[in-house]
Formats: structure tokens, sequence, C-alpha cells
């Protein structure tokens, strides 16, 4: 059964009782009797999010990956957020597992190291394409560009480019910030992932997102993905990064009108 955003738990409203549930689990220690039954009842209850992600994950790699092996690594993923999450900290639990859940399953990933060294290597010659006509345009090539450049068949470049968007969850799994209570932020848990997007548009859509945090540092490209790219609110941004509210949003100001007295330097790469 294919989890659509439609079938996933909603988040849990004041009456809703898995609150109570929460406030018991917080209030039990790892050797108390209630501990695994609490824990269950919540596992249980954000499990949809584990098959949910995961499937999400499985439909860009190609064939040899089992959904049962990513579940699996995700549900410990799971756990360990359950545990980890403090429900005084006013960030929706969703919010806060699902990276812990994508990262379990892309360690999952890398220990298994499925990826061929073919497909990478296909993969870093369309990258070294890609730039050398982007240099040249001056903007994303097309595929019967970097056809005509590979001298390939355009179907062989379509397939190189499926192939390397697989090898990306792999390589998107480097950890950017790390907290004693948020571990493991990876840069694929921060990039929106739309299943059919046009690959053309998700490429000019990452390069754009490279240019604006040019010369930013890491907790700096957080904040502006974060913000600007995955909707996040200050408070969401501050649980993730370990910051205040307001240390976030001065931060957030300071970066942006840092970004406006350079947007004069760089209109000729935006190709103005």
């Amino acid at each position: 059964m294919i989890i659509t955003e439609d079938s996933m738990p909603a988040t849990a409203t004041a009456d809703d009782p898995i609150l109570k549930v929460w406030t018991s689990f917080k209030s039990t220690t790892k050797d108390s009797p209630d501990y695994e039954p609490l824990r269950n009842q919540l596992v249980e209850r954000y499990m949809q999010l584990v098959r949910y992600n995961g499937e999400r994950i499985w439909q860009r790699l190609p064939d040899g990956v089992e959904l049962d092996d990513l579940i699996s690594a995700g549900m410990f993923g799971l756990m360990d957020a359950i545990d980890a999450y403090d429900t005084e900290r006013g960030v929706k639990f969703e919010t806060f597992c699902v990276p812990r859940i994508r990262g379990a399953m892309l360690d999952e990933l890398r220990k298994m190291d499925w990826v061929p060294r073919l497909v990478r290597s296909k993969a870093s010659k369309l990258a070294t394409a890609t730039k050398t006509l982007e240099a040249r345009f001056g903007r994303a090539p097309t595929v019967q560009e970097l056809s005509a450049h590979m001298e390939i068949d355009i179907k062989e470049v379509e397939k190189m480019q499926s192939e390397a968007n697989a090898v990306g969850v792999v390589s998107l799994n480097k950890k950017w910030y790390e907290t004693d209570s948020y571990k493991d932020v990876r840069e694929i848990d921060i990039l929106e992932d739309k299943k059919g997007e046009d690959p053309t548009r998700r490429v000019q859509k990452n390069d754009l997102m490279r240019l604006v945090t040019k010369g930013l540092n890491r907790n700096e490209r957080l904040i502006i993905i974060l913000y600007y790219y995955e909707e996040l609110t200050m408070k969401e941004i501050g649980a993730t990064l370990d910051l205040s509210e307001s240390r976030v949003s001065q931060m957030h100001t300071a970066i942006v009108n840092r970004l406006q007295q350079q947007l004069g330097v760089r209109r000729l790469e935006f190709g103005a």
C-alpha cells in the first residue's frame, strides 16, 4: 500500500489522547515497566511517517533496494526520535522526527553501498558536462544539449539523470549540524523532494539555492533554506539548531541584509 499525505497521522490537537501518552511516557524511566508499552503506543501512532518517508526515498532508487529494509531502519530512527523529543520545546513531533527517520534510512543505504561504481562514474560525467554547458550558456542545459555535448542518445542522458538523482540521495547524507537535543541534521532533510518534478527545473532550483547561500556558514545556510525552501517557522528552526527564536530572527535579518549588499556583485551570475 502506498502511503499518501492524506493518510498521514494528523498533528495532535489539544484533546488528542496521544498527548496524555506523551506526558506519561516522558515521566517514566527506561527501567520502568510502563516504558515499553507507552513507547509502543507512540510508535504505533507515528509509524506511518516511517512508511511514507521510506516510500519517498525508495521511489528515487534503482532496483535492488528493498523497501522493507528502509522501513526497518526508519523504525529505529522513529524510536530514537521518541526518546529524544522534548515536549516542552513547542515543536511538532512530526517536524522533529522526520529528519531522524530519513537519516536512519540513509545511514542504512550508505552501509549497503548499493550504488554501483559505474553509476557513480556516469553521474560524475553528467555533472561535469552540466557545469560546462552552464558556464557556456549561462543557464541549465537541456537534455538535447547534454546529448549533443556528450555524444550520446537523449534516452541515455535521461537514464543518467535518473541514476544521478539516486546517487544524490546518498551523497546528500552528510551532517550539517549536530546538537545534544537534535542530532544529525542532514542536507537531504532540508531539500524538498518532488517526485516527477522536471529534472531541469530541479537543477535550476538547486543551483539558485547554492548561489544564494554561497559564502554563508552552515548555520546561516540552514536558516535560509529551512525558512524559504522548507517554510519552517523561526521557532521550528530554533529548535532544529538549538537556538532561541529571537536569535534565529536576528541571524536571519543579518543574513538578508548581507545578501542584499552582495546582490549587485552577483548580478552577472544571475544572468542579469
